[in-house]
Order: C-alpha cells, then structure tokens, then sequence
C-alpha cells in the first residue's frame, strides 16, 4: 500500500521525473545567469586585486581602518538590535495581554494601535519617529545615547512590538480552554490566570516565532542608512567605506555577508530552540499519560 499524507497523495513516477527535470532546467538557468553575470563582472575589472584587498589582505593599507569601521558599524547595530528587540517584548507582551483582557469597548483603542502600526511599513514609522520629534520637540535627547539611535529604537519598537503583540495573542489562543477554565475553577482571578497559567505556556509556544522575529529587528537596523538621519550602523559604515575606497560591489559583498552569517545563527538557534521544546513537549505528555495509566 502506498504511503500518503492527508492534503495529497505521494508523486508517482512521472511526476517525479516532471520534477526532476523542472529541478535540473532551474539549476542550469541559475548556473547561466550566474556565469553572465560573473563574465560582466569581470569585464568591468570588479575582479581585480586592488578593489577587494582592503578587506582580504592585512599587508594592504586600509586593511586594519576597514574592518575597525566594521567593528565599530557591527556593534551600533547590535545595540539599536538589542534596545529594539527588548522594548519590543516589553511593550508587546503589555499590548497583547490589553488586548485579550480588555472588555469589547476598552480594546478598541489597543486594536486601532496594533492595526495601524501592523500595517505601517517599518521605514515610515522610523521617519515618522524622527520627524514627529523634531516637529513636537519631544526630549528624546534626555534618552542616553544618540538622538539617531533612540528614532530607529523607537521606530523599530513601534513596528515589532505589535508583531509580538500578536504573536502572543495567537499563543494564547492555541492552548486547550480547560487551561484558562481550571485556573477559574479553582478561585483565580483572570489577572492570575493569565499571568500564572495562560503566558507562561504561551510564551513556551512562541518562543520560535520570536526568535524569528529578532531575525526581522536585526535586518531592519540597517533603514537607518537608507533614511540618512547620522546613526552609523553596519551598513552606513559600508556606504563610508566604499565611498572611500570607490569599491561598493566588494564593499556591499562583506556587509552582506555578516547580515546573512547573524542571521543564519538566528535562525538555526529558532530551530534548535523549537526542536527542544517539541521533544520537551512530548517526554512532559508520555510522562504524564503514563502516570494516569498508572493511577488508572
């Protein structure tokens, strides 16, 4: 009997020499643009020695500037990363337990908030941050730090922190009613429910999905050198570099780069942390099963 699964059944033969094929014609179409794109490259001399020793050769003379810049860029980013990533679970975890505790009318505004800056795109409510500041004098320079860094923390915080809002929100919603109901039963007021009882399991359920988020902050960080307002993070460190050394392809390359090295630790950390949890998940139900057998 041949194995299915429940939304389809198992390709055949045909369809899996139909993929096969279609695999193969990807590849070369990807191989051939790569090889254009390469011979283009290295028609222009993007390939010679000069442009990319500044970033592979220590003898050569902006060797050691080059990647003090990256230093310096990389760990701006990691802070603006860091405040972001913090102040957005604290104010989405506030908001999203607004949310599910408040009555039918109190909601209302919290909804607005989370829908409106939900469906904000993040670089407009980083510029909106910073004009909006400027315009209404507000104090951000009492904040320590640049005034730069505290626009993209604020707006990164905005945007993120209404992720996180539902993120939790549909945690919470994945558990068993009974959770919520036992907790009632037993004389918890809703308050102690949700705060001894429904998050902590919600927080154990999203934990991937926020992971995956920091991964999000993390890219983000780097609007700050489209919008231009002086924070000199990773990327606007690149832009400083290449300008200088008039290598932006080769420049761009190594920033890139780092992005996608931190990212894909991110990630891989996202999908250690949810392999744990799922085999944490299931020793605490066999072991709990066995123990009702055993009561049985």
């Amino acid at each position: 009997m041949s194995e299915q699964t429940v939304l389809y059944d198992v390709p055949g033969p045909r369809t899996l020499r139909r993929q096969r094929i279609g695999t193969v014609v990807a590849l070369v179409l990807i191989a051939g643009l790569l090889a254009v794109a390469i011979q283009r490259l290295a028609s222009r001399g993007q390939f010679d020695p000069e442009l990319w020793e500044p970033w592979l050769n220590p003898a050569a003379d902006d060797f050691a500037s080059v990647w003090e810049l990256v230093g310096r860029g990389l760990l701006a980013t990691m802070i603006a990363a860091s405040l972001a990533i913090v102040l957005s679970l604290v104010v989405g975890v506030g908001l999203g337990v607004a949310r599910m505790m408040s009555g039918r009318y109190g909601r209302i505004p919290v909804v607005g908030f989370i829908e409106l800056f939900r469906g904000l795109p993040v670089i407009i409510t980083i510029v909106y941050v910073w004009r909006a500041s400027a315009e209404l004098g507000i104090p951000i320079r009492l904040l320590p730090g640049e005034n730069a860094l505290w626009y993209l923390v604020i707006g990164l915080t905005l945007y993120n922190s209404v992720i996180v809002a539902e993120i939790l929100r549909a945690g919470v919603a994945s558990l068993p009613r009974g959770q919520g109901e036992a907790g009632r039963a037993i004389g918890l007021t809703e308050g102690q429910v949700m705060r001894s009882i429904l998050l902590p399991q919600a927080f154990r359920t999203m934990l991937p999905a926020l992971i995956s988020q920091l991964v999000v902050v993390l890219k983000d960080t780097s609007l700050a050198a489209v919008i231009g307002f002086g924070y000199f993070e990773l990327l606007r460190r690149g832009q400083q570099i290449y300008q200088i050394l008039d290598n932006p392809i080769q420049t761009l390359f190594f920033v890139g780069t780092i992005f996608i090295v931190i990212n894909y630790a991110l990630s891989k950390l996202a999908v250690s942390v949810e392999r744990r949890l799922s085999v944490s998940g299931s020793t605490s139900r066999t072991g709990a099963d066995a123990a009702g057998e055993t009561a049985g």
